[in-house]
């Protein structure tokens, strides 16, 4: 059976295939980056369904998923809540060092670790990670330091793909797709 992601290169889907924690940029990477404010100062985000379940999807076959991200919002404590996430970073100014304190705690190796960004701030944990993904509209500089890029801009589907990407490396999306049929 066809799926949207063949013709991937083996070394990506080697690396894919040992991911046990993926780490997702919240703005610009989940959302689409731009920052809404309603007329009270609070501030709203919007968040792609594709995206939530994708995450979920991740959990339910075991990897893990971390959010790290520079600013604090409340809407994103609220997202991370909903879709069950335990580990979330706001408020991070050195995501990279954030990175590294989680992996310690969870007992693993970098090269087990995914990190999704789209901007400066991503790059040093990017750099270090086994699988380093930009979205569609990330940077050039964050861009060229990825392992790939998705085809959907970030807040739009770009963390499904991601999700997508590492259960079919790890011979689980047909058995998913199956399970919604």
């Amino acid at each position: 059976m066809a799926h949207y992601l063949d013709h991937l290169p083996a070394e990506l889907l080697a690396r894919a295939a040992r991911i046990r924690l993926a780490v997702f940029d919240v703005d610009g990477t989940l959302t689409d980056g731009r920052l809404w404010y309603g007329e009270d100062g609070r501030e709203t985000k919007v968040f792609h369904v594709h995206d939530g379940l994708g995450l979920k999807l991740l959990q339910t076959h075991g990897v893990q998923v971390a959010l790290i991200t520079a600013r604090i919002s409340h809407p994103v404590a609220l997202r991370a809540e909903e879709l069950n996430i335990a580990h979330v970073y706001q408020g991070q100014r050195d995501k990279l060092a954030c990175l590294r304190e989680l992996l310690a705690a969870l007992g693993l190796e970098a090269d087990q670790a995914a990190f999704v960004g789209d901007d400066l701030p991503d790059l040093a944990p990017m750099r270090q990670v086994g699988l380093a993904v930009a979205v569609a509209n990330a940077h050039p500089w964050v861009a060229e330091q990825a392992h790939w890029r998705t085809s959907k801009s970030g807040g739009l589907g770009a963390a499904r793909e991601v999700c997508d990407l590492i259960l079919l490396a790890q011979g689980k999306a047909e058995q998913e797709r199956g399970r919604w049929q």
